[in-house]
């Protein structure tokens, strides 16, 4: 690790607005927060602009960064710290291990802003809007709630959008080059640091917005035997 990551990994641990694979969280999240405000994630959220940006923009909701690089959630998680926004905190873990620190029904929001798309066919699993993903937001999300993708990988909204179909998942909003359709408004208007990069370089930025089915998320049988069925609040 680099001295500069080094500094700001040692550096989180001293941020109360940082939790670092906490094991007393689950269900208990209006305590952290100390309100029973919704609750929206950013999953894999990097230096976390778009937390911060929506924290700012929605005092009355919660917001939670989640990623495994702490030495990315420091930037966002500083600034919260600064201004401060008492209604932004950082979640350090695996997205895998979500169902570990958030009960059935606790989020009610997610979004997924410039995630790797793992373009190699052999790595779509790791995809953030694979089945086995969705089977775990499922777990977590109130009934109803929006999942939110924001990418400017054709391919990546190729793919959910194949997820979505067979999954019977609802699309709510689905806009190809938000840019250019002049939709780039509201939350869709918060820029991250890569985002600036890919329209600098031309790119077409794609938005779609959807809900999980009411019935369990169909996984592929090589992920069904430590499934657990998802509960509802």
């Amino acid at each position: 690790m680099g001295h500069k990551k080094l500094i700001r990994f040692n550096a989180i641990g001293t941020f109360p607005n940082v939790l670092q694979e906490p094991k007393d969280v689950k269900g208990r999240w209006n305590e952290v927060f100390e309100n029973n405000n919704p609750v929206t994630l950013e999953l894999a959220c990097g230096k976390g602009e778009y937390s911060v940006g929506l924290g700012r923009e929605h005092a009355g909701r919660n917001y939670i960064g989640v990623d495994i690089k702490g030495n990315r959630i420091y930037a966002g998680a500083k600034i919260a710290l600064n201004e401060p926004l008492p209604n932004v905190r950082f979640l350090r873990t695996q997205i895998g291990h979500i169902t570990e620190h958030f009960a059935p029904g606790e989020v009610s929001e997610i979004w997924i802003i410039f995630p790797d798309p793992f373009l190699r066919d052999s790595r779509a699993k790791n995809r953030l809007t694979h089945a086995r993903f969705l089977h775990l937001y499922q777990q977590i999300l109130k009934p109803g709630s929006i999942i939110n993708l924001k990418t400017d990988s054709r391919e990546l909204y190729d793919f959910t959008k194949e997820v979505i179909a067979e999954q019977n998942c609802t699309i709510k909003e689905d806009i190809v080059d938000i840019y250019g359709q002049g939709k780039a408004t509201g939350p869709l208007a918060i820029q991250t640091f890569y985002e600036k990069m890919h329209l600098a370089e031309g790119r077409t930025i794609y938005y779609i917005a959807f809900q999980l089915p009411d019935t369990e998320i169909v996984l592929p049988e090589r992920y069904k035997k430590n499934a657990r069925p998802v509960e509802r609040d």
